[in-house]
């Protein structure tokens, strides 16, 4: 399926995005680049439900470089919170929706057996095959409304690579009959590495701070 334009309420969405941006904050808004690269990105997930840079050159005959779309979206500063915030907000006005509840829920994403590049990933059992795959935990903050279903906070979680090593190492001294104060003494988590509990906490007090911002703003996404 070939692609040259954004699809026509991809564009609009993003037009309505953009003012909304500027009223809750000035200069926040997407320069004509980041907007046309967004419009580009949307249509292509939509047309191919996947996030693939390849796919993305394909769909466009060529006109948009993998090398490009991915330096948008690494190098460019793009207020990525205040987009995920923005969207919400127009989606429950769209809608019409003024309540809903929060649950937590995670996602296994397996990844290449050998990558070490990606964000946070660890080994990870693979339940298809019983094996194991190199894989990243995403928590997510969902926002469950009686029409529809939004996250609204999301944060990678990867066990602490030294804790993992030690019960992995505890286990086999324990097997082998070694009392426990024989054993190395449990290290202290690194806070580089949070517990699932504590993403999910830390993913509520920042939603429960954006949540006020909209109404501290005059006229922001009035109709």
């Amino acid at each position: 399926m070939l692609m040259n334009a954004p699809a026509t309420f991809i564009q609009s969405y993003i037009d309505d995005l953009n003012d909304a941006l500027n009223q809750l904050k000035p200069g926040a808004a997407l320069t004509r680049i980041q907007a046309a690269w967004l419009g580009t990105c949307l249509t292509c997930i939509l047309l191919m439900n996947s996030v693939c840079w390849a796919k993305f050159e394909r769909a466009s005959l060529g006109d948009c470089k993998v090398a490009a779309l991915s330096w948008v979206f690494r190098k460019a500063s793009i207020p990525w919170d205040w987009l995920l915030q923005v969207s919400v907000v127009l989606i429950l006005k769209r809608y019409g929706i003024t309540e809903g509840v929060l649950a937590f829920d995670e996602s296994d994403r397996a990844r290449s057996k050998s990558t070490k590049r990606i964000y946070k990933v660890y080994k990870q059992k693979h339940k298809g095959s019983g094996g194991y795959v190199n894989g990243q935990t995403i928590v997510l903050l969902l926002l469950v409304t009686s029409s529809i279903t939004v996250p609204v906070g999301f944060f990678f979680y990867m066990p602490d690579p030294a804790l993992k090593q030690w019960d992995k190492e505890d286990k086999r001294l324990k097997k082998s009959g070694i009392a426990k104060k024989d054993r190395p003494i449990k290290p202290e988590r690194d806070s580089a590495y949070p517990t699932k509990t504590e993403i999910a906490l830390g993913l509520l007090k920042e939603f429960n701070r954006r949540a006020m911002l909209p109404h501290e703003i005059p006229g922001l996404l009035s109709p």
